[in-house]
This record gives structure tokens, C-alpha cells and sequence, in this order.
């Protein structure tokens, strides 16, 4: 079963293996990892899958903490192990659209909360990395 253990971009298992994916992979490959996970989101029809959500989130965050003054810092424990490469600004967009999705009508993820507090402090960390992007 996969657990989620946080409000955090990385709190879950998916998401870890998510990041964890990303270790070894070429740098011309990374965005194009990033962008596909983000893509499936924005693509998704009414129904955001809450897998894909979730690693939409963890790709957005990714993606967030490389913009300068962004204040999205990554864990060394929930980052990649290598930095990553830099990232196409078009990456920037897909994660927006990507993140307003997530937040939306139709999200699994953002419907799965079943505690309130844990529900605005994960809406509040979402917006924290949609607000770095839009900067």
C-alpha cells in the first residue's frame, strides 16, 4: 500500500519514487521525465488521476526550486542525488497548468484529504510551489 506520510511535495511513496526515477537518468532525460509527468496532469480529461497528481507535484516542485529567489528548497534527502541539469522555461508553464489542475475540481488528490487541517496545509504548500512559478 503506498502511504503518505505529509503535506509535503515528497510525503508519499509515489512521489519518492518519483524523484528516486529521476537518479542515474541522463540529463537530456530528466526534462523530458518532468515534462511527461506534468503533461499527464494537464492532459488528464474531468479526472485527475491522484498518482499522477502526485507526482505532478513533486515535478513542479523540482522544477520551482531551480527558479532564482523561488524560496522552494528541496531536502537533500527528497531531492535527487545528483543536482539536476538545468531545466527548458517551458517546463515553468506546463507546471503551472499542471498545479492548477491538481488544485482544481475533478483532483483525486486534492479530494483525498480527510482531515481539514492536513487539507489546508497541503493546499498551502501547493500554492507556495504554484506561486514560485508564476513569479
Amino acid at each position: 500500500m503506498m502511504g503518505t506520510w505529509g503535506t509535503g511535495p515528497f510525503d508519499s511513496d509515489l512521489a519518492g519514487d518519483f524523484v528516486d526515477g529521476l537518479n542515474g537518468l541522463p540529463s537530456q532525460e530528466i526534462a523530458a521525465v518532468l515534462g511527461s509527468a506534468l503533461q499527464r496532469v494537464v492532459s488528464a480529461g474531468d479526472h485527475v488521476d491522484g498518482g499522477d497528481g502526485q507526482e505532478a507535484v513533486a515535478a513542479a516542485a523540482l522544477v520551482a526550486a531551480q527558479l532564482p529567489d523561488s524560496g522552494i528548497l528541496i531536502d537533500p534527502d527528497d531531492g535527487r542525488k545528483d543536482p539536476l541539469p538545468p531545466l527548458p522555461s517551458s517546463l515553468h508553464s506546463l507546471a503551472r497548468s499542471a498545479l492548477q489542475r491538481v488544485l482544481g475540481d475533478g483532483s483525486e488528490l486534492a479530494q483525498g484529504w480527510t482531515d481539514n487541517s492536513d487539507a489546508s496545509e497541503w493546499r498551502r504548500e501547493v500554492q507556495m510551489i504554484l506561486d514560485a512559478l508564476n513569479h
